[in-house]
């Protein structure tokens, strides 16, 4: 699927961002990430710094596919949206059970960020040229 040079732009400048993130993970943010696990999965620290970490990795993963993998676009864009889907409940956790990260310290602020996921899945999807190729599988 080809893309514009708006689109090859904002395909790179989020996967430097999700590279940048996953890094933050397994890094500097660790302990902000922790406050994005949701609420019912278990609250022993080893198992969220787990899943902090596996999050990490992936962001990475999806991020320098972003940039590099650029033959595999329209996949990786379906597979970052898809990412982007299941860690909503972290946001929504985060947002619900009142915790501050990140700068998000009071309910305004954790609510305006739940209304930002689906334009990062939106970007996801458009940057890659996934949403051009759905839209034509529709057509078809």
């Amino acid at each position: 699927m080809k893309t514009n040079v708006f689109q090859k732009t904002a395909r790179i400048i989020l996967g430097i961002s999700m590279t940048f993130a996953g890094f933050g993970h397994l890094t500097f943010q660790r302990e902000e990430f922790q406050a994005q696990v949701p609420r019912w999965l278990p609250d022993n620290p080893a198992f969220m710094d787990i899943v902090v970490i596996s999050s990490g990795i992936v962001e990475i993963l999806l991020g320098l596919s972003m940039i590099f993998l650029w033959r595999f676009k329209v996949k990786v864009g379906f597979a970052l949206a898809i990412f982007y889907v299941l860690i909503f409940p972290g946001n929504i956790s985060q947002y619900t059970n009142e915790i501050s990260a990140f700068g998000l310290d009071t309910d305004q602020k954790r609510l305006i960020r739940l209304f930002f996921q689906p334009v990062l899945i939106l970007w996801a999807l458009w940057s890659t040229g996934a949403l051009k190729y759905l839209m034509n599988r529709l057509k078809n």
